[in-house]
């Protein structure tokens, strides 16, 4: 179950006329591309990626995407999902690296003592 952070619940407004991507990513993560018409008549765009537990790894929101209907635009929000899904998910491999040498150490340490 996702939980939504607060970028996008200021700009949640389902009466607006809007389309969706949801993806599972093979590592668990979850992208989360939405671009709907304001009722000036303008695109917008969100965009969430969420970690297998959940949590927001980034949300953001766009007001504009001039020049580019609903379709081009969740196309490109979906490129840009999947960049930061690689980002995070590259990001937390190597905080677990980190995680795991230290402890290699801490073992280690405590077989010389």
């Amino acid at each position: 179950m996702r939980i939504r952070g607060k970028a996008f619940w200021a700009w949640a407004d389902p009466t607006l006329h809007h389309q969706i991507h949801d993806e599972s990513l093979a590592d668990g993560t979850t992208i989360d591309v939405q671009s709907r018409l304001s009722r000036a008549g303008g695109t917008q765009l969100f965009i969430g990626v969420y970690a297998p537990s959940g949590l927001v790894l980034d949300e953001q929101f766009f007001d504009s995407r001039p020049g580019q209907s609903m379709t081009t635009a969740l196309s490109w929000g979906v490129d840009m999902a999947l960049q930061r899904a690689r980002e995070a998910s590259s990001s937390l491999s190597q905080t677990a690296d980190v995680s795991d040498r230290s402890k290699e150490k801490v073992e280690d340490y405590v077989r010389i003592q």
